[in-house]
């Protein structure tokens, strides 16, 4: 996507480091650029002289049968015919980025991978984000978790952490996986519907399978529909173990945390950008690595010493079940960022394969039931998608030094020269590495126990956890989860369905049960079907993530403008974005020129606004100028934005005669506006009637306090949503 900055000059790609760019390197063998001077060739490198017409018998009167003996028509049909490879079975729609991963405090006391104890290395790393249900072709809104998939290109060979942006799953045993996603795949008999849950199938799993409870809450919650892939966090899931250099084990769940905070979108917003810009996702991400604004996340660890495994009223190994933060901290020793995008889309994320087995030397496994079968099962599942030899691929590759005994097989590329292939050999060649030389041995752990089909007792409380999570979310989140409730059990037509899932909330809360009862329609339960316990935990609300500092980086901010804007207002304001590292985005009644009052300058918009909506961006400013301002209040899609942005608790700034124009799409008496050069902020709506010269700051700093235009306006988009508008039930009295 297009820089949106044309003040600025494009930023680079970051240098990546000693060690960092490795994988860039290698991936320049492979590698081929277009240019002008290139000429058509078929794949075996003979050129071609048209690219237009088949070989066949003409002459200027008339066309005859085309020639099969024609080989450059053959090869481009045999190509384009075999183009398409198998699709994930989950997480098929997905959106990638490498970047560099760097460690700042050792974690020597708990293993001896040098990634977490060699603070001098910069790593190499590819992410992969994605949607589970939906197919390659679906939207990136759509309410789902979300896939946060790891590859680290380490000295000792690849790391993957195959995370996702809720820490815990729908099942504890991997042998539920089939069960789990068909039922929440479109339904059978018909395909439908595409990359949703609300409908039947899927609920009445969840109804079923008493162990989703916990993970059918959160994703339910604001966490099933963020913001942007760089506003997620990222939780490994599933519990791994770690083992120092004196032999030490500790049980290990990792977690990711974004600079920017952890921000949603807002339903509405999500259902309309489904349709609007169906690539919301994918573009977010791949603008802010362009405009040189990098998304960071701090990696965490949070670590169980193994005499502690039992001492919890919850099975540590059990992947329905999170570590709370206030019985096992999180300990923050690195960080990394995405700063560069692919060069091609499918060969670097679509053939990206992660598995959850590829480990290194002081990482281990834990017996978690839900990693045991993902160990087998995402190593199995790239067989179909991309054959045997998928590890030689140029993503899939390390960039330390590979030699085995492995041979053949379709599509292989390793050209391995000598007389033997197997081990022992009387030469001795490629012998087993000893654990001095960096090989990997397996922890002596004991196990003892029977040969059945069964869990431990912990495993089968159910409840107390999703309880836990409830109790912990703000009073916005708890609206935003019963009004995802309501939607989602609104779509089952089978009544069996939705009155048996309110019977299950009443496991929960009982004020939650009955609230969802009575908008889907089901019988409100009378009592709780179990007390609630009334536990709050730390780092469950997204309240608690609002970013590391207040800032309006990456953000995109429209400025609607008409013939005739007032042009100090516009320039200042399109300065102060630009300086921010936002997106000033200018949205006109047309794209072609249009001039400012008194022809004191023009503006050719980005879009219009038919072609663009309020969706699409963090927040609205709206320039005086009469002519402007009389040529918007007639515009009926220009009031709607103004709404709409309302609606979706979006900061709206206007400056002069526009705050006529804000006041009249709002029409609200609570929400009050500037009448004179004093900024007046109102629920998130930032007013100044009287501009002055030098009232417009261009350089702003983001502080709560701060008194002129551009910091108030400014510190309303940082925080990302005026919440208080929900809260006193402003944005449910505008249509939108």
């Amino acid at each position: 996507m297009a820089s949106y900055l044309p003040s600025m000059e494009k930023v680079q790609h970051a240098v990546l480091g000693p060690r960092g760019g490795d994988k860039v390197a290698d991936l320049q063998k492979e590698t081929k650029e277009m240019s002008d001077k290139a000429r058509l060739t078929t794949d075996y490198g003979v050129k071609q002289t048209s690219a237009d017409d088949w070989l066949k018998i003409v002459n200027n009167d008339k066309t005859g049968p085309m020639l099969l003996e024609d080989p450059f028509a053959r090869e481009r049909i045999h190509r384009f015919d075999h183009e398409r490879i198998p699709e994930r079975v989950v997480h098929a729609r997905g959106s990638g980025a490498f970047g560099k991963f760097k460690l700042f405090e050792s974690a020597e006391d708990v293993t001896f991978a040098p990634i977490l104890t060699d603070t001098s290395r910069e790593t190499p790393i590819f992410i992969r984000f994605s949607t589970v249900l939906g197919s390659r072709g679906s939207a990136d809104t759509v309410r789902d978790v979300r896939g946060f998939a790891i590859k680290f290109y380490t000295q000792e060979g690849n790391w993957d952490i195959v995370a996702n942006n809720i820490p815990v799953f729908f099942i504890q045993d991997a042998i539920k996986f089939p069960d789990v996603i068909h039922a929440g795949k479109p339904e059978p008999h018909n395909e439908v519907p595409q990359a949703q849950t609300a409908h039947n199938n899927f609920w009445d799993f969840q109804y079923n399978h008493t162990e989703a409870t916990h993970m059918f809450m959160w994703a339910m919650s604001d966490r099933g529909i963020p913001r942007s892939y760089r506003m997620m966090q990222g939780f490994g899931v599933n519990t791994f173990t770690l083992i120092n250099a004196k032999g030490e084990r500790h049980f290990v769940k990792f977690i990711f945390t974004p600079e920017l905070g952890v921000h949603s979108l807002i339903w509405d917003e999500a259902l309309k950008l489904a349709g609007q810009d169906p690539d919301f996702h994918r573009k977010d991400l791949w603008e802010a690595i362009e405009n040189g604004v990098f998304p960071k996340w701090k990696f965490g660890i949070q670590v169980i010493p193994e005499a502690d495994e039992h001492k919890f009223d919850f099975d540590i190994l059990d992947a329905t079940k999170i570590w709370p933060e206030d019985l096992v901290p999180v300990r923050y020793i690195g960080e990394f960022e995405l700063n560069r995008n692919p060069d091609e889309f499918f060969p670097q994320t679509e053939q990206v394969a992660f598995c959850t087995s590829h480990i290194v030397p002081g990482i281990g496994f834990s017996d978690d039931p839900l990693l045991q079968g993902r160990n087998f099962s995402y190593f199995d599942t790239q067989l179909s998608r991309l054959g045997i030899n998928w590890q030689e691929l140029p993503i899939n590759r390390p960039v330390c030094p590979v030699m085995n005994f492995n041979r053949d097989g379709a599509m292989r590329h390793t050209i391995t020269k000598g007389t033997v292939n197997y081990w022992p050999n009387r030469f001795e060649k490629v012998k087993p590495a000893t654990h001095e030389e960096g090989g990997y041995v397996e922890y002596a752990e004991k196990v003892a126990g029977i040969k059945a089909r069964a869990r431990s007792a912990k495993f089968k409380e159910h409840f107390a956890q999703a309880q836990l999570f409830w109790n912990s979310m703000s009073a916005v989140e708890k609206n935003h989860i019963i009004n995802a409730l309501g939607f989602e059990l609104d779509h089952c037509e089978d009544p069996v369905v939705y009155e048996r899932m309110v019977t299950r909330l009443a496991d929960i809360d009982l004020g939650l049960a009955q609230t969802v009862a009575e908008m889907v329609g089901g019988e409100p339960p009378k009592e709780a079907s179990r007390p609630n316990h009334g536990r709050k935990a730390p780092g469950l609300s997204q309240t608690e993530f609002p970013g590391s500092k207040p800032t309006i980086a990456s953000r995109r901010i429209a400025i609607l403008v008409a013939d005739g804007y007032d042009q100090v207002a516009y320039s200042a304001a399109y300065a102060a974005i630009s300086a921010g590292l936002a997106i000033p985005l200018v949205i006109g009644t047309k794209r072609s020129k249009i001039v400012a009052a008194g022809g004191a300058g023009s503006t050719t918009p980005h879009h219009h606004l038919e072609g663009f909506r309020s969706t699409m961006v963090d927040a609205i400013f709206i320039p005086g100028g009469v002519d402007s301002i009389r040529a918007l209040s007639k515009n009926g899609r220009a009031l709607h934005w103004i709404r709409e942005a309302f609606g979706h608790l979006k900061a709206i700034g206007a400056t002069g005669e526009a705050v006529d124009l804000v006041n009249k799409a709002i029409g609200l008496p609570a929400v009050s506006v500037s009448e004179s050069a004093e900024v007046q902020d109102s629920y998130g709506v930032v007013t100044m009637r009287e501009t002055k010269p030098g009232s417009l700051s261009e350089a702003v700093d983001i502080v709560k306090a701060g008194a002129g235009f551009m910091e108030k306006f400014f510190h309303n988009i940082a925080q990302h949503r005026c919440w208080a508008r929900e809260l006193d039930g402003l944005h449910s009295q505008v249509a939108y």
